[in-house]
């Protein structure tokens, strides 16, 4: 990629991190927060995560231990990135997020892609990232938010402005198929990503709902529905 554009006025604001033409801008805020961390670097891979989707080059035979190989790359791998850290081990916090906002519209941005949001609506009059972006869109540019980082539950939906973009997923495609064969030689097809080498052993199976893990604190009706970790991992056959 060749240099940013000219228009662009953002930096990057940490001495261990440095930018390239790909990743143009990197701030981080933590005014209203006691955190330590100095550094716009992604500590929980969530940004990481959420930004190779919107904006990933494209990176081919990419696999997940053999499984599913193919060329992997974000909607647009073309774009550029500016990071701007407004969420800690905490939270993230109102004044942090208006902040970075203002930085990103005087900065240049053309879009901005925000994966964060309240366990419960607002009103926009309280909502630092309606407020955020309306201000945003006020100067010509448009956010694109997550519906929300919680849920699913009843008003888990919290980011919903009429001048952002909300989005969602319903489905995940593709399936990570995987084939499990019963002592009878029926094959049945279901989805997991499963590596381990069976070395042909067959196993006995096990109703979810029969083997909770009260240790735990989980009950049948978790580990039938396979909450994580609520399945006894050791079990007397």
């Amino acid at each position: 990629m060749g240099p940013p554009p000219a228009k662009w006025k953002g930096s990057c604001q940490s001495s261990n991190f440095t930018c390239n033409n790909k990743i143009i801008g990197a701030r981080f805020y933590h005014i209203g927060d006691n955190s330590s961390g100095d550094s716009p670097r992604d500590t929980e891979w969530h940004g990481t995560h959420t930004v190779s989707t919107a904006a990933g080059r494209q990176v081919s035979s990419a696999n997940f231990f053999g499984l599913h190989e193919g060329t992997a790359r974000g909607g647009v791998p073309s774009a550029r990135i500016a990071v701007y850290k407004v969420c800690w081990f905490d939270g993230c916090q109102d004044v942090d997020i208006l902040a970075a906002f203002d930085d990103a519209i005087a900065d240049g941005v053309d879009i901005v892609s925000v994966s964060l949001g309240s366990p419960f609506p607002w009103d926009y009059f309280e909502d630092s990232i309606a407020i955020g972006a309306f201000h945003a869109m006020k100067s010509g540019i448009l956010t694109s938010n997550s519906a929300g980082n919680s849920g699913p539950q009843p008003s888990s939906v919290s980011n919903y402005s009429p001048w952002s973009l909300t989005i969602a997923a319903g489905t995940i495609d593709p399936n990570i198929g995987t084939k499990l064969e019963l002592g009878n030689g029926l094959v049945l097809v279901g989805s997991s990503m499963h590596i381990s080498d069976s070395n042909d052993t067959l196993y006995p199976l096990v109703y979810g709902g029969d083997a909770p893990n009260k240790g735990g604190g989980y009950s049948s009706e978790q580990s039938r529905m396979k909450a994580s970790s609520s399945i006894r991992i050791t079990m007397s056959l």
